[in-house]
């Protein structure tokens, strides 16, 4: 938001900002807070946002989370006068499936971490125990979009009172696992396909993209995860990765590529077609990539001159604003007004 608002052209924004939890703290630091519907289907989040940027003439939306629902309705929202930044539906569609989106990588050359999907305990089983061969801790996850949730490292090992005693780490063990599989299945409860693959090593590389409508790679910045530090990093061959990737499944605007090391090589961990929570770092390279997305989007001219400032290393700590008492201010509630309280 700060970005947006501090963008080099001058331009003077009002940010509607949407959740459907009224506390988000996003709330607090837009200029008009909106509380969207929850548990509702795609359809009905949809026409919730044709009829809300129709009704409060919205000029661009860009959608962090629910892109199954919208990346369709591209036409539909230009029809009301919004342009919708975001990647194409069948794009959206594959990388929400981590199995395809693996398949479809390495199909097109790019390297990707042993895995199994599974659907069953016996399968889950099948899966540890064929790539645990290879010496490798294993973790697992939903092959959905479930963001960071869901996401565990196996152990067997006893628990020993120096790991009670350390902080508390997403582990579990492979038995624990396969007998809630198992109750799941006992109960008529689903369970989500997850993929089995080891846990890959540090340090984690978020490379944040912009690419113009065809996936053209227009910037790519690589940000090493290591604690509390960032560094952002001048490594042409990290960011080729990035550019095929962007080019295969022809993204557009701001999305987002994942990589971990596996025996001292860059494997894929995710691809997400929208922005990363962690964009704002790139400001310290000296780009507003939020801004050339919006100017992308309107003037197909993301208007950015100099190439980022690299490689630069930035610390992240917690920051505090001041935010209207409980019970003060308005929040636009779908399409009527009511007082937050």
């Amino acid at each position: 938001m700060r970005l947006l608002r501090e963008n080099p052209d001058g331009v003077d924004v009002i940010i509607y900002a949407g959740n459907v939890d009224p506390d988000a703290p996003a709330l607090s630091a837009c200029d008009v807070p909106v509380v969207e519907p929850r548990y509702v289907g795609n359809e009905e989040y949809a026409q919730f946002a044709l009829d809300f940027c129709r009704v409060h003439r919205i000029d661009v939306l860009i959608p962090p989370r629910r892109l199954d629902a919208l990346a369709g309705r591209v036409e539909d929202f230009a029809a009301i006068g919004t342009h919708l930044m975001c990647s194409p539906a069948a794009a959206v569609a594959t990388l929400t499936n981590k199995a395809l989106t693996y398949k479809i990588a390495s199909r097109e050359g790019t390297p990707v971490p042993p895995w199994r999907e599974v659907t069953d305990a016996d399968q889950f089983e099948d899966a540890v125990d064929e790539l645990s061969r290879t010496g490798e801790t294993l973790c697992f996850k939903p092959s959905g979009e479930y963001s960071a949730f869901g996401f565990r490292i196996l152990d067997d090992r006893p628990l020993t009172m120096a790991s009670l005693k350390a902080a508390p780490e997403p582990v579990v063990s492979v038995e624990a696992v396969a007998a809630a599989m198992r109750r799941a299945d006992m109960e008529g409860e689903a369970v989500p396909p997850l993929l089995v693959m080891p846990f890959l090593d540090d340090p984690e590389i978020s490379i944040d993209c912009l690419s113009a409508p065809g996936g053209e790679l227009l910037v790519g910045i690589p940000r090493a995860k290591q604690g509390r530090f960032r560094t952002m990093l001048d490594d042409p061959a990290l960011v080729d990765i990035a550019r095929q990737l962007v080019r295969n499944f022809e993204l557009s605007y701001l999305t987002n590529v994942q990589l971990r090391y596996r025996s001292g090589h860059p494997v894929l961990l995710e691809i997400n077609p929208r922005p990363s929570a962690g964009l704002f770092h790139t400001a310290f390279a000296g780009v507003n990539l939020p801004w050339a997305a919006v100017r992308l989007l309107l003037k197909r001219d993301a208007g950015l001159r100099l190439p980022p400032r690299l490689p630069v290393r930035i610390a992240v700590a917690e920051a505090v604003m001041e935010v209207a008492p409980a019970g003060e201010g308005q929040l636009i509630d779908d399409l009527g007004l009511r007082e937050a309280g």
